[in-house]
């Protein structure tokens, strides 16, 4: 079975409007190119670490801007969609929640990320997601057309043994949206990506954000489209943009038959 799939790369701002018409305009590139998945990054609809101006402004699911439009993108085209994330106000505590969308604009499955950044990368680059948001709980398999999709976002990328978790359950692709910062991702954003692919066999998708965001963050791009044997098949800079690569299911099986490490711990 074959099918195609889109990695989105933004550089969002503060300004919700905005992001919707960028994540829009490539979407629809992305029907051109016959996309029949297409993924955006981590935190699409608003890049912003202030945890006052996120409670002020966060929704629920069913108030989300950003989560309407791409549902009716999404029926409108017929196209299944991976939001990266989305920052959301449940009770009163921020999730940043990966949500997939159907073919015919109906919420499939919802995913929050897990693992929260906590980082000083040097005296004037730090994270604390731990302050901001409420971790999940639980890993996320759901099912595409094509095959099973195991859910995760940016820094789960580090953590190993939840892939493999997906895997065993049946996982094929795996995404990964990300707001990788500039500074770790050019040292690692490659390597993890095509290690955890070629550690399950199967297909990565990672939809990044890119450039110099109003806040000042600045984070690395260059979303990738990975094989389940480790080969880059599409690739972005660090400009906005869209990539799509043709996706074979049998390679994933093939891979497992030959070399059986997926299921084992």
């Amino acid at each position: 079975m074959m099918f195609r799939a889109s990695c989105i790369q933004l550089c969002s701002s503060n300004d919700v409007s905005s992001n919707i018409k960028k994540t829009k305009k490539l979407f629809l590139k992305a029907v051109k190119q016959n996309a029949d998945f297409v993924l955006t990054p981590e935190v699409s609809s608003k890049i912003t670490l202030d945890k006052n101006k996120l409670l002020k402004t966060a929704t629920s699911m069913d108030k989300d801007i950003y989560l309407k439009e791409m549902k009716l993108l999404a029926k409108k085209y017929k196209k299944w969609i991976l939001i990266g994330s989305l920052i959301l106000k449940i009770k009163n505590k921020l999730v940043n929640r990966s949500i997939l969308i159907t073919s015919g604009g109906k919420i499939k499955c919802y995913y929050d990320k897990i693992h929260m950044y906590d980082a000083k990368l040097s005296a004037k680059e730090k994270y604390y997601e731990s302050k901001l948001f409420k971790p999940g709980k639980k890993i996320k398999i759901t099912n595409l057309p094509w095959g099973k999709l195991g859910l995760s976002i940016c820094y789960d990328l580090r953590f190993p043994f939840m892939y493999k978790k997906m895997s065993q359950q049946g996982a094929i692709f795996i995404s990964v949206p990300s707001a990788f910062t500039e500074t770790t991702g050019k040292k690692h954003w490659h390597t993890l990506l095509k290690a955890r692919a070629i550690e399950n066999f199967s297909y990565v998708f990672a939809p990044g954000q890119a450039g110099k965001h109003c806040n000042g963050r600045k984070t690395y791009g260059h979303s990738l489209i990975i094989s389940p044997d480790g080969k880059i098949l599409k690739e972005l800079g660090k400009k906005e943009g869209v990539i799509t690569a043709n996706i074979y299911t049998k390679e994933v099986k093939k891979l497992r038959k030959i070399i059986h490490s997926v299921q084992h711990d």
